[in-house]
């Protein structure tokens, strides 16, 4: 599984999964903090299409977090403050990157919670969709 798709899955799952994961690794292996969670801006590069350029169309406050488990740095970053989220990621990258043998069970657990997260989407695109209007079947 790519990083972006199993960031995604933390940062909008069941938050007790990138817990569950972390504390995995944090009772078996030596995790070095290189960098402690902290807060910073990020800055949003968008693609205009009329003309097909890029511009900054602002900044993003995140928090982000640097650590090292058997010389392999994992990085967690996400937007708003959330300092402990942040550290968990930062575990899973670095238990990822070092090829960690618990690494191989965790895709079951991600790809079950990623079915939790579309289906969740799923419901509130229902709701969504009971508020439309067919301005088809108006008499006017």
């Amino acid at each position: 599984m790519k990083r972006k798709r199993r960031t995604e899955i933390l940062i909008n799952g069941d938050r007790n999964v990138a817990v569950t994961l972390a504390r995995e690794i944090l009772g078996k292996y030596v995790v070095k903090t290189i960098e402690e969670p902290n807060d910073g801006l990020v800055m949003v590069k968008v693609r205009e299409t009329a003309k097909n350029s890029l511009f900054y169309l602002g900044e993003v406050y995140v928090t982000e977090c640097k650590v090292e488990i058997n010389g392999h740095i994992g990085i967690g970053i996400l937007k708003g403050y959330d300092p402990d989220l942040t550290y968990y990621l930062a575990v899973i990258d670095a238990a990822y990157h070092a090829q960690l043998q618990e690494t191989d069970k965790w895709k079951e657990a991600l790809l079950a919670e990623e079915a939790r997260i579309n289906e969740r989407r799923k419901k509130s695109f229902r709701k969504v969709l009971k508020t439309k209007v067919n301005f088809e079947t108006m008499d006017v």
